[in-house]
């Protein structure tokens, strides 16, 4: 159980550093932005599709500035990402990726938001 305990506290510290630092990067230094991602790295910003950390960094820089805040500020959240495969019909099932932000209200769980996404190839 121990063991357990350690790798869940590594996980939040690990999140929340990591977190800082690409909301402190993307605010403050965009032009550092290609030394968080891998030379292969992939990004998909709402639908526009990037690959490569140097691409990743231009997207970056273009776009205009702003201050990330959280979504629910004072109340226990937790962000849950689930992915898989979906079938619609007869048709051949497709890879999904789907984000929840949940948070408490009295003894039950309550969706903040909802991001499905069915995961297509990037088109050149």
């Amino acid at each position: 159980m121990d063991h357990m305990k350690a790798k869940i506290d590594q996980a939040c510290r690990i999140a929340e550093e990591f977190t800082k630092l690409y909301y402190e990067t993307i605010d403050k230094r965009r032009h550092l932005m290609s030394r968080l991602y891998l030379e292969t790295g992939l990004l998909a910003w709402n639908g526009n599709g990037v690959t490569g950390n140097e691409n990743i960094q231009k997207f970056v820089i273009d776009l205009p500035p702003y201050r990330p805040h959280t979504a629910v500020s004072g109340q226990l959240t937790f962000m849950i990402q689930a992915s898989g495969s979906v079938k619609y019909q007869d048709k051949t099932p497709k890879t999904f990726q789907q984000n929840f932000v949940v948070t408490a209200q009295g003894d039950k769980w309550k969706i903040v938001s909802d991001c499905f996404r069915v995961q297509e190839p990037l088109v050149k």
